[in-house]
């Protein structure tokens, strides 16, 4: 990495390129380790700033984590809107899901670094861009399966999410796997079961 030149520039667009460098120390060092002193040099501004701007370390995290969560929330959201069926729109919300994982790989880095944190805020939050999009899931299933039938409409989208969590960790262990064919292998396993349910 190399050091920001600090220039004015309004608030907002300071603080996103603070939490854009801290994304990457985070990812490149873990939680732990990394420094808000080397943090602040990167961004170019003072550590005094950056504590003004998130109060302390795992402030900044928690807004990295939040970012993420947002941004693929938005992702996600934007790939199913136009979908035509049940099937259509399971496929797009996992191409949206593994293309986010491959294009924001640093983003995907924090929200996965569950076990580091446990017993902090930041699990919680962690913990909550699972249910965002755990809730996303069944809202899109509502509209194609039996709206009466709550409990198993949830159920299948908490089993879309963790298994879809398990193959992103997977898949970084074979870079050759794109998201397309990603997104394939979830579709052959989900699709078989949930299809039966599809109105």
């Amino acid at each position: 990495m190399t050091t920001a030149k600090r220039k004015r520039m309004p608030r907002a667009e300071r603080e996103q390129q603070m939490i854009a460098v801290a994304e990457g120390v985070f990812t490149e060092r873990g939680y732990a380790a990394a420094s808000m002193d080397e943090i602040a040099e990167l961004v170019g501004v003072s550590k005094p700033m950056l504590y003004e701007y998130f109060h302390s370390k795992e402030g900044l995290l928690l807004a990295c984590i939040r970012q993420s969560r947002s941004a693929l929330r938005e992702a996600t959201e934007q790939a199913t809107a136009r979908a035509t069926s049940a099937e259509d729109a399971l496929q797009r919300g996992l191409l949206a899901f593994f293309e986010f994982i491959r294009d924001r790989g640093e983003a995907w880095s924090l929200l996965r670094q569950e076990m580091a944190l446990v017993g902090t805020p930041a699990a919680d939050e962690i913990e909550e861009t699972r249910r965002q999009q755990t809730d996303l899931i069944a809202s899109l299933m509502s509209g194609h399966f039996d709206a009466e039938d709550t409990l198993r409409t949830e159920a299948s989208a908490e089993f879309v999410v963790g298994a879809c969590e398990r193959l992103a960790i997977w898949c970084e262990r074979f870079p050759e796997v794109t998201p397309r064919m990603a997104t394939e292998y979830a579709m052959d396993l989900l699709w078989t079961g949930l299809s039966q349910r599809a109105t």
